[in-house]
């Protein structure tokens, strides 16, 4: 991408001082009521910044985040803090996906200045261990502050440039502080299978649930206490005011920024941890369609699918027969049938249980039904488990109950670490 359309894109970013938010970092007390055109959630870094910063003074500041570290008032934070005496921002780390957001899935930004301050902006996307520590120490900074919006899947990879950041920050030396965010799906429960570390990768690197039902600060917490207990960062962490673990996104007050591409709506969010197994699969999983992750189909399917699917009633969702067409990845341009989800009662819907089911109904009416060749369904269910178990003709209760054990042993785990009611 060329220096001129990063400028292009970069400018939207206005810049200027912070408006007053609830003081604090981590531990501190509730924030006074939200100011006129506010919503009632305070993200850590209002906080942080309503502080003065205070927990950053003195210290040489980089930041880890994308278009999703916004204020309230839909600033980035990047050009808020920059022109801010209070604080010696000095660089700027970009995750998959890139700082600004320019790149699909699977891509990032590279190395270059942002036009609209001035700082360096370094690539993360798929550094980890001592080469991401060696691009902390070439930064020059002091300490590391995260700050990106999370979807609520384990196979969401920003939760891995996460604990990937906190590793490198450890090796350098530097200290880490995690800016909270809401959880988009709430924080009421984690679901779905725990990884098997011998199939870590960076759609999931550690033992966690596929929907984690955790916030950013409280899986940085879970990973230095467990992950990381041999070489913990010097870690903090910057709570967010008003936040509630039964909150979805939309009663929040804040703005949604699409955290990826693919990600347009909360809505997304909220089938996302259980339609991207899709991924795994030869069908489409709605990318290229204004509806991805619900939208889902493949040449030659028709409606039995739908029929079979809402014909297991399962709670809080409907699904009706779709034909859609690409405009890019599997199927691009090509007309192709399916289904849509529709949720009906978000608070009783199961996203990964829904996810199941609508493999083992996709298989048994489907005959073109595959998996990818190179078994990239083991990667995001974290074991080989679910793909020999539908292969083997289990049907979703089955599958579901496979993993029971492991998943009420990491809800114990999570317990610990969990921040807010």
């Amino acid at each position: 991408m060329s220096l001129s359309r990063r400028g292009l894109l970069a400018a939207g970013g206005a810049v200027g001082a912070l408006a007053a938010t609830a003081a604090g970092t981590g531990a501190a007390t509730a924030a006074p009521a939200p100011g006129k055109g506010h919503g009632r959630v305070r993200t850590g870094f209002d906080r942080l910044a309503a502080d003065g910063y205070a927990l950053l003074k003195g210290e040489k500041v980089g930041v880890v985040t994308n278009p999703t570290g916004i204020t309230s008032d839909v600033r980035h934070i990047v050009d808020v803090m920059h022109p801010d005496e209070r604080v010696d921002l000095i660089a700027v780390f970009g995750p998959e996906h890139g700082f600004r957001g320019t790149a699909q899935a699977g891509g990032s930004e590279g190395r270059y200045d942002d036009p609209a301050t001035g700082l360096p902006v370094y690539d993360t996307y798929l550094k980890s261990g001592q080469p991401l520590a060696d691009v902390f120490t070439a930064s020059g900074v002091d300490t590391v502050v995260f700050d990106i919006q999370d979807a609520g899947a384990r196979f969401y990879t920003y939760i891995w440039t996460l604990y990937d950041c906190m590793e490198a920050a450890a090796l350098a030396g530097k200290r880490f502080v995690v800016l909270d965010r809401p959880n988009p799906v709430t924080g009421r429960a984690a679901l779905g299978p725990v990884l098997d570390p011998a199939f870590g990768t960076f759609v999931g690197r550690r033992e966690i649930a596929q929907a984690h039902g955790m916030t950013v600060t409280e899986l940085a917490l879970l990973f230095n206490a467990r992950f990381l207990a041999e070489r913990p960062v010097d870690l903090r962490i910057v709570k967010m005011s008003g936040w509630k673990r039964s909150d979805f996104f939309d009663s929040t007050g804040l703005p949604w920024v699409p955290p990826s591409p693919n990600m347009p709506t909360p809505d997304t969010a909220l089938v996302y941890s259980g339609t991207c197994l899709f991924e795994g699969t030869n069908l489409s999983e709605g990318r290229g369609t204004t509806r991805p992750f619900e939208l889902l189909g493949a040449e030659g399917i028709d409606h039995r699918w739908a029929a079979a699917a809402n014909a297991l009633d399962l709670p809080g969702v409907a699904f009706r027969e779709a034909y859609f067409a690409p405009t890019f990845s599997k199927f691009q341009g090509k007309t192709v049938g399916g289904v849509q989800l529709h949720v009906q009662d978000r608070e009783v819907f199961d996203p990964v249980r829904t996810g199941i089911a609508l493999l083992v109904t996709a298989k048994r009416t489907w005959s073109g039904f595959a998996w990818r060749s190179d078994n990239w369904i083991d990667k995001l269910t974290g074991n080989t488990r679910v793909r020999t178990m539908i292969d083997a003709g289990a049907d979703t209760d089955e599958v579901v109950g496979a993993w029971a054990e492991d998943l009420a042993a990491f809800r114990a785990v999570r317990k610990r670490y969990l921040q807010y009611r």
